[in-house]
Formats: C-alpha cells, sequence, structure tokens
C-alpha cells in the first residue's frame, strides 16, 4: 500500500528544532514564541471549573494515557505546574464561538475558550506542542496563540454503502478528524450498493437492503465477480453511540439518506418503491452478475442505475418515516437527502410520472426531479430541519431553503450563491480523496490525480462571487468515496496527508497559507501519524500536473 519512503533531511533538523518551532497544523491566526518553556509531567494538575469543559479534559487525559501512558489529576486550586481550562464570553479572542486563547509559561498553560467548543480546538493546538515520541515528561515551549477559524463548516464525508466500516474505524475516524479541528462527519449512509443504517419500521432495509450477493472484481466494468455475499448496518443503538462519541469531540454527525436516485438498495428491500416493480434489477453494463437476477436487487457495480424512487405517495410515505426515525437518531440540523446523479429514464417510461408532470404544471422530468426534493424539504423543514443537497439539485429550480454541495468543480456552488443559498464547496477537483495521490498508484483508485500541493491550493471562496456573496459559503469538505476501499488501512492511506491540507485550508487565514511553511510542518505530522498509528502517503513531492 504505502511506496518506499521519501526521506526528507528536513525530518532530521525539525527533531532537533521541534522544541523551538512548533509545528501547528492548521496554522493559528496569530502566534507569539516566548522564552522559556514548560513540562506536563505526572504531577501536572488540570483545573476546570466550567461542566461543559468535562469532555475535554476527559478527551486531554484519554489521549495522554494512549500515547504517552499517564493521566492528570483535576483540582480547582494550583498555583504552578497545571493546566487551566476556562470557557465563556468573559475574555473572548473575538466574537467567534470556536475561537480560543492558549498561553504557555514556565509555571503554567491556560486555555480560554469562547465556548467549551473554542476549549475544545485549544486542546488540539496544545496536543501539537507535544513531542512526537513517547515519554514521561513532555517538554514544550512558551508560546500566546489566539486563533479561530475562517469558516464555520469544515467537514469530512465517508462513505459506508460500497464498503462497510466498523464501529471501531468509525470511532477512530472521529478521533482523527477532532486532531485536525474538522466539526463535521458527513455519514453517506445509504446508496445502490447497500443500505446501512437500521429503521425499526422497515426491517427489510437491513435484511435485503444491506446486503449484495457478490462484488465486481478490479476496475469497473471488472474482470469478475468474487461472487461473496457482502453484508453490513448499523443499529440504531451503534448510531446513538456514534453521535454521542462525535459530540464530545465537538463534531456534528450530519446523515446522508441518497434520493430519488442511488435507491437500488431500498428498491430491492421495498420492490414498490420503483416505477417498474415486477422488472428485475439490471446489471451495469459489461459486468458479472452473481446470484439471482430475476427479482429486485442490491447492485454489484459501481456506477448509476436508472431504476429510481417513483414519486408516488407510497414512496413519499416510505421516505417521511424513514426520516422521522433518522431524526431521532441524529441531532443535527442537517439532514442530507443526495439528489444527485439521478437518471431520468424511467420516468420517462412511466405514464405515472408523465401524468403526474403534467398536472403539476412541471416542464419535464427535471422539474419533477424538483417537486420531489421539494416535497421532501418541505417535510423536514415542518421538523424543524434542513436539507443539504448535492449540486444538482439545482437542476429543474432549487429547493427553498436548501444548502447546496457543490461537487460538480465550482460552477454548482457560484450558481446556488447567486440565488442567495448556503453553499459548502467539495469539488472533485480539488476535495475527492478516493482520487489518486501519485500517476502510478499501487492500487486500484476510482481514478483522477489530485496531490497533496492541489488541496492545499484550494479557496473554497470561487475568484467568481462578489464580495457581498462571499457569506453564502458556509465551508468545505473532502469527500471519501469507497468503491476501490475496501478497509480501513486504504482508507487511512487516502485520507493522509491530505485531511492535513483540508484543515488548513478550512481554518487558517488565507493570507497566511505558504505551501514551503506547510510542508516544513508536515514532516513533523508525519512522525505525529506514526505516534497515532495511522497509515499514510509519505511522499510530499508530487507533480501538480
Amino acid at each position: 500500500m504505502r511506496p518506499l519512503p521519501f526521506i526528507f533531511l528536513c525530518f532530521f533538523a525539525l527533531n532537533s528544532l521541534g522544541q523551538q518551532t512548533p509545528s501547528i497544523i492548521p496554522a493559528p491566526v496569530k502566534t507569539e514564541f516566548q522564552s522559556g518553556s514548560f513540562s506536563i509531567n505526572k504531577q501536572t494538575a488540570i483545573l476546570s471549573d466550567n461542566a461543559g469543559d468535562t469532555a475535554t479534559v476527559n478527551y486531554l487525559n484519554d489521549y495522554l494515557k494512549k500515547y504517552y501512558g499517564f493521566t492528570l489529576r483535576t483540582t480547582h486550586k494550583a498555583t504552578t505546574n497545571f493546566i487551566q481550562l476556562t470557557s465563556g464570553a468573559s475574555g473572548q479572542v473575538v466574537a467567534q464561538a470556536e475561537g480560543y486563547r492558549l498561553s504557555v509559561s514556565r509555571k503554567s498553560i491556560q486555555i480560554h475558550g469562547n465556548s467549551s467548543r473554542g476549549t475544545f480546538y485549544g486542546i488540539q493546538t496544545l496536543l501539537q506542542l507535544l513531542p512526537v515520541q513517547k515519554s514521561t515528561s513532555l517538554k514544550i515551549p512558551a508560546i500566546h496563540v489566539e486563533d479561530y477559524p475562517r469558516f464555520a463548516y469544515r467537514g469530512v464525508m465517508l462513505d459506508v454503502s460500497r464498503h462497510f466500516f466498523d464501529m471501531d474505524f468509525i470511532k477512530k475516524y472521529l478521533d482523527l478528524l477532532a486532531l485536525h479541528k474538522i466539526n463535521t462527519f458527513h455519514w453517506h449512509l445509504t446508496d445502490d450498493q447497500g443500505w446501512r443504517i437500521e429503521i425499526k419500521k422497515y426491517p427489510r432495509l437491513t435484511e435485503a437492503g444491506s446486503c449484495r450477493n457478490g462484488t465486481i472484481i478490479g476496475r469497473y466494468p471488472g474482470k469478475g465477480n468474487d461472487g461473496k455475499k457482502y453484508c453490513g448496518y448499523y443499529t440504531q443503538d451503534q448510531i446513538r453511540e456514534i453521535v454521542q462519541y462525535a459530540a464530545s469531540r465537538f463534531i456534528t454527525v450530519i446523515p446522508e439518506i441518497e434520493l430519488p436516485g442511488h435507491s437500488s438498495a431500498a428498491i430491492a428491500a421495498y420492490p414498490q418503491l420503483s416505477c417498474f416493480p415486477d422488472e428485475p434489477t439490471r446489471p451495469a453494463k459489461n459486468t458479472a452478475w452473481h446470484g439471482d437476477s430475476t427479482r429486485k436487487h442490491v447492485q454489484q457495480a459501481w456506477g448509476v442505475f436508472e431504476d429510481v424512487y417513483c414519486p408516488s405517495e407510497y414512496t413519499f410515505s416510505f421516505l417521511q418515516d424513514v426520516l422521522d426515525e433518522v431524526i431521532q437518531l441524529f441531532p443535527s440540523k442537517y439532514i442530507h437527502i443526495g439528489g444527485d446523479e439521478c437518471p431520468k429514464e424511467a420516468w420517462k417510461r412511466s405514464s405515472f410520472c408523465q401524468n403526474l408532470i403534467k398536472e403539476h404544471n412541471l416542464k419535464d422530468e427535471h422539474g419533477l426531479q424538483s417537486y420531489f426534493v421539494q416535497r421532501i424539504e418541505k417535510y423536514l423543514n415542518s421538523k424543524g430541519r434542513a436539507i443539504i443537497g448535492w449540486d444538482e439539485i439545482l437542476e429543474g429550480g432549487l429547493a427553498p431553503n436548501a444548502t447546496v454541495m457543490s461537487w460538480r468543480g465550482e460552477k454548482g456552488g457560484i450558481e446556488a450563491a447567486n440565488q442567495k443559498h448556503d453553499v459548502i464547496m467539495t469539488p472533485n477537483t480539488y476535495v475527492y480523496f478516493d482520487y489518486a495521490q501519485r500517476k502510478n498508484e499501487d492500487s486500484v483508485v476510482i481514478g483522477g490525480y489530485l496531490p497533496l500541493q492541489k488541496v492545499y491550493s484550494f479557496n473554497p471562496v470561487p475568484k467568481e462571487l462578489e464580495s457581498n456573496e462571499h457569506h453564502y459559503i458556509l465551508g468545505a469538505q473532502a469527500n471519501l468515496w469507497t468503491e476501490y476501499i475496501s478497509n480501513s488501512a486504504k482508507a487511512e492511506y487516502m485520507l493522509f496527508p491530505r485531511i492535513t491540507a483540508l484543515s488548513e485550508v478550512c481554518w487558517s487565514p488565507l493570507e497566511q497559507k505558504s505551501w514551503d511553511g506547510f510542508k516544513k510542518r508536515l514532516a513533523t505530522q508525519f512522525r505525529r501519524y506514526d505516534l497515532w498509528g495511522v497509515n499514510y502517503y509519505p511522499s510530499l513531492e508530487e507533480p501538480l500536473k
């Protein structure tokens, strides 16, 4: 998986300079180095009187225990050798909830967050000041940091439909996001290749929809089919556990329930969701199929499929029931409803759909998709939630309150902002981490070429937008689609170090970004990856083109 390491001389230089020149990623807004140092040891105490910071105190101790082998006592009073955490509006850096101030002196470490969330991010910066090798006395330089993020939304997506990942990896994934000040986990739970979330009212979604009878071998269209039944889903109790685990790291989990396309798994469980329930599932063109082919099935190959949700009252009732249970599991403001890559062939063949277009005076099938999405949006709005959809939801007319996730380049985000809609920028040209990191990748990937420097060069605010439209850009997100990522080691390899570049794109002031400076800091970060036990791609020097 990992190519022969490209060893940098700066690794050794920074090993000796690390105490004088901390490598903080993402780069803070303001950093002042001072004389002296502070050592965290077994006698150091943590002072915290804010109940909202309890999770952060526990997080810090868990980190110290896991990577250095000791924990710190908590107390309410100390005069020296302590770490003090405070949170609240009094003494805040800026009027920004995620802002914090970190001061390290010879006697103490003081972290003040504008909120408990800000204090948590102050801890993340503190962790990057620690040595990258195990020790019982952790010497860090005296420093003063004032910091806050550029964007409020900083996300990473994981597709668990194409390949399923267990609870332990989901938790590790969340840990790694937290270490990079990422605050949103977009969980892609349903697609053509598997339904991964338990819905009590519709048990066949997991009984039938969570399993496929085989998977193509190699790059699409494949060299055959492995003929192995592939299953997996999360129970509602497991989902609650993940949501709580994420919340303790100040990460919001946004679920994605795909509609109206990418719905083969749901249709396999409940064929009447299709406009043609009696037609068997059509395999992907030129791919090998395993098992029965006389009825509806979960797809065994990758791609886009014509059998999509029929916009019937049965379908809307089904989706509303599903979303009712999703809402109970996820407290997030947003529910992602997909909306991408929905073929219109079935709707064109369906007399029901054609009559519906006429009945509602819709222009065409794109108008029908807009009708579909707007009905779902109206329902979720009535439940106090808002929708996010991929940029295809612009086609046929944008739902009134929708946030657009722009993935087909930046065009969709520009168009949505022009229409005064909020946008999350996630263009495949910059942040699709399933793309190759080098031109001669040593395993099968989906295609494309996205070296680290290209990720780092990304500016989520398109230059085409007027200054009075910039505020519609909520932030950015990277996506990890898993057609060719079947295990956690490869998932980590595809994420790192690109997720580290993304963290600086989302957090640090644009004027402070420096590719050369980032590379120097990343040399130390590689050693931190080793400390964390993360699999990663170790070379920086891939060409942009």
